[in-house]
């Protein structure tokens, strides 16, 4: 197995649009979740969100941008910037040995929701011809593929909340084995319909609103928490052999290390300690390294009651006496939850955490469960606390369990 680099990092986030900012955004503590102002935000109990400042008409001519869902708009821009930031020009051959591996939750769903509001909503028939190939799952992927011509495996994972994470996972297993020579890997999503906003209320998932400021209702960990505040964007990165990036003279961003990935086969919408304890087994396993070997962990910390209590009792099976000694970052309070695009921007979170040598913190984490009792990085960063190894954790609805494990550059 080769050594795998990340030479590009492409992001379109409610904390910025590229790495610098995005990390300064999350270190600082400065939330992109708000009121959402959409038409219909008055029939939702908790309008609440976190958005992306974007207008894709300032980055696709018209004929391409009435092909595109916002989805594969974040998607394709967020891929432009991670294959500039790799500065990775490819000759005809090399891109038949170029893959696109992305990850969506729920793909365009603003198309197609959209289509419903024609059909039923106007009781009309005139459905736009294109919302079959805006609103399939694999158009993102498609697009970055056809923009670069990339000729290799151009494949699109739904596993929902960890979609991205097993995405940057199988380019990873694929570059490593040697069966590709670069990838462009991660997630896109614009779940921020209003039917979808309903669909997802309706499970009682997501956060009432906090009374004093709408910017800290997602609250993981803490014993007030009350649930997941959606968001939107795309994070990707560009993966490629060590020896190939350093022949290059590419700048280095964090080697990915490994991969762990489980299924509960259990209850579709459960979280199971058993799952993510094995998810985490498994990818220090694949990375081999040992459980001492960590030293700090971005969580999946959702600020659901279920999800925060079952991944700390994980944390504690894999670790052990030492896990309450490890620093556990939930960043979700900061830019929401991007479904099928979180373990992206997380994951690009820790390579920048591992980096700075700083520790993300968990923020509105004012009144602790005694129940989840880990060292979360309450209130704010910390500085020097990250180290050099660390794992991002995904754990998603139907039970699919994804982390990565990474290192930062010696």
């Amino acid at each position: 197995m080769r050594r795998v680099a990340v030479t590009g990092i492409g992001l379109v986030s409610p904390l910025g649009h590229n790495a610098a900012d995005v990390f300064e955004a999350a270190r600082a503590g400065r939330s992109g979740i708000h009121r959402l102002q959409i038409a219909g935000a008055h029939r939702l109990a908790a309008p609440l969100a976190a958005t992306v400042q974007f207008d894709g008409t300032e980055h696709f001519e018209p004929p391409q941008f009435r092909l595109l869902d916002r989805v594969s708009q974040f998607a394709v821009v967020a891929a432009r910037r991670a294959l500039a930031d790799a500065g990775c020009g490819l000759t005809e051959a090399e891109r038949r040995r170029a893959g696109v591996f992305m990850g969506t939750g729920m793909g365009g769903t603003l198309s197609i929701d959209e289509g419903y509001q024609t059909l039923y909503g106007e009781n009309s028939d005139r459905i736009k011809p294109m919302m079959i190939l805006k609103g399939m799952h694999n158009a993102p992927a498609a697009w970055i593929g056809i923009e670069n011509g990339w000729r290799g495996p151009n494949l699109t994972y739904s596993t929902a909340c960890s979609s991205s994470s097993v995405a940057i996972g199988e380019a990873w297993l694929r570059v490593a084995c040697g069966a590709m020579d670069i990838a462009i890997a991660g997630g896109s999503e614009a779940p921020l319909s209003l039917g979808s906003l309903k669909a997802w209320e309706a499970m009682h998932t997501l956060a009432s609103e906090d009374a004093a400021d709408p910017a800290r209702s997602c609250k993981p960990f803490c014993r007030s928490r009350s649930g997941m505040v959606l968001g939107e964007g795309a994070a990707l990165v560009v993966l490629e052999p060590w020896d190939r990036a350093l022949a290059r003279g590419a700048a280095i961003h964090g080697e990915l290390l490994g991969y762990g990935l489980t299924t509960d086969a259990g209850h579709i919408a459960r979280p199971s300690i058993d799952g993510q304890a094995e998810a985490m087994a498994a990818a220090l396993a694949a990375a081999g390294i040992a459980a001492a070997d960590v030293d700090s962990i971005n969580a999946h910390g959702t600020g659901t009651q279920a999800n925060d209590l079952a991944e700390t009792a994980a944390i504690k099976r894999v670790f052990g006496a030492r896990a309450c000694q490890i620093p556990v970052s939930a960043t979700k309070a900061l830019h929401g939850h991007l479904l099928g695009a979180a373990g992206a921007l997380e994951f690009v979170l820790s390579l920048l955490a591992l980096r700075h040598g700083i520790a993300l913190p968990t923020l509105h984490l004012d009144v602790p469960d005694p129940d989840c009792d880990l060292d979360y990085v309450a209130h704010g960063a910390r500085v020097g606390a990250a180290g050099r190894t660390m794992l991002s954790n995904s754990f998603a609805f139907g039970g699919t369990n994804a982390v990565l494990a990474l290192r930062a550059v010696a």
